[in-house]
C-alpha cells in the first residue's frame, strides 16, 4: 500500500486542521494506522492510531482531547482531525501503515507517507 499525507499548512494557535492519509490499493481496510509527528531537532513521536475498522484509536497524551482519528474505508482515507492546536504542535506529520493491530511504536509500521508540515503560529 502507498500512503499520501495531505493537509498540513500554517495556522495560528488556537485554530484547527484536518489532515488526510490517502493510500492506494484494494486492501487498505486491513490496515491499521498510525500518525506520528517529528519537530526540528527531535525524535519522531506517535501522535495517535486507528484500527482497520475505525472502531478503536489510541491517542498520546499530548493529543488527547484534541486530536480526533477518523477513517473512511470507502475512499481508502484516514483523518486526523487536529483542533485547539499549540505552537509545540509544528511538526512534520506522517501517517503509517501496518497489515495488523494498530502500535503507538513507529517501527511496527511497514508503510509510510512523505510527511506534511504543520506550523502553528503563537
Amino acid at each position: 500500500v502507498q500512503l499520501q499525507a495531505s493537509g498540513g499548512g500554517l495556522v495560528q494557535a488556537g485554530g484547527s486542521l484536518r489532515l488526510s492519509c490517502a493510500a492506494s490499493g484494494r486492501t487498505f481496510s486491513r490496515y491499521a494506522v498510525g500518525w506520528f509527528r517529528q519537530a526540528p531537532g527531535k525524535e519522531r513521536e506517535f501522535v495517535g492510531s486507528i484500527n482497520h475498522s475505525g472502531g478503536d484509536t489510541a491517542y498520546a497524551d499530548s493529543v488527547k482531547g484534541r486530536f480526533t482519528i477518523s477513517r473512511d474505508n470507502a475512499k481508502n482515507t484516514v483523518y486526523l482531525q487536529m483542533n485547539s492546536l499549540k505552537p509545540e504542535d509544528t511538526a512534520v506529520y506522517y501517517c503509517a501503515a501496518n497489515m495488523g493491530p494498530p502500535f503507538s511504536v513507529s517501527i511496527r509500521y511497514q508503510h509510510w507517507g512523505q510527511g506534511t508540515q504543520v506550523t502553528v503560529s503563537s
